[in-house]
């Protein structure tokens, strides 16, 4: 295993062990998770290109467009929540309410 690929999975880890840790406020959460995301963008796209198969090579870009969607629509129900209840602390929220 490289150091590069290790220090990625390393990356990777400790965006989710952050996920985990800081689910208290949605930005941090959501910044957590496009670490995840990039880390996953980088690993995919390393392995890529040491392999030399031709279906591997639209994996990267996938995940990349699966990133800014969720990016997207992250950054719009924090926009609608800090809106609506004027903090993005997550603990405060009913959640079941309609």
């Amino acid at each position: 295993m490289t150091s590069a690929f290790l220090n990625l999975t390393m990356a990777f880890t400790l965006s989710l062990l952050g996920t985990f840790m800081f689910r208290s406020h949605l930005m941090s959460t959501l910044l957590c998770l496009e670490g995840m995301m990039l880390s996953l963008f980088v690993m995919t796209s390393t392995s890529t290109l040491n392999s030399n198969s031709m279906i591997s090579m639209t994996i990267p870009i996938t995940i990349l467009v699966f990133a800014a969607c969720e990016a997207a629509v992250g950054l719009a129900l924090l926009v609608k929540i800090s809106n609506t209840y004027g903090t993005d602390y997550v603990q405060n929220l009913n959640l079941l309410q309609c």
